[in-house]
């Protein structure tokens, strides 16, 4: 498999995340499959929580992992590029949209998504078609099935 991350390329991103499993699951997928990892702080845990550490393993060293300290940060640093606001309150399915390359893909915060005011900055929205009266997916699961469907789109596996 190609290395989509070479001076750019695919990024998950995270909005505050306050699970570290989840994050955790998060990171280790996006370094197995090759896309950058970029998380907006607070996090609502410690880097050093063992939950975190057992989950993560070693891929914490790797090099694609970009921390924000802000979302301002992060949207002021992503001004001329595409994000993609992954949201149960979107209309349109994830498998009709066209992704590309050089994407973010955002992903909110386990307990409560995204401010309403983040919903206003992002055009493309999307969601992962669901069984009616049924609230959410995990995240490390939603990243990994949004993950590979933008990849198999792009060729890149």
């Amino acid at each position: 498999m190609k290395n989509i991350n070479s001076n750019g390329g695919l990024k998950i991103a995270l909005y505050e995340p306050d699970i570290p499993q989840n994050t955790a699951a998060i990171i280790r997928t996006c370094a197995c499959l090759g896309a950058q990892l970029e998380i907006i702080e607070p996090c609502g845990f410690l880097l050093s929580d063992k939950r975190f550490k057992r989950v993560v393993m070693d891929y914490m060293e790797e090099k694609d992992i970009k921390f924000y300290k802000s979302s301002n940060d992060f949207f002021k640093y992503k001004e001329s590029q595409r994000i993609i606001l992954m949201t149960t309150k979107a209309s349109i399915s994830y498998t009709k949209f066209k992704f590309d390359e050089n994407d973010t893909i955002l992903f909110g915060r386990e307990s409560a998504g995204v401010p309403e005011s983040i919903h206003k900055l992002i055009k493309d929205r999307l969601k992962i078609p669901m069984k009616v009266n049924k609230r959410s997916l995990n995240i490390a699961s939603s990243v990994a099935i949004i993950l590979a469907e933008s990849l198999k789109q792009m060729k890149l596996i």
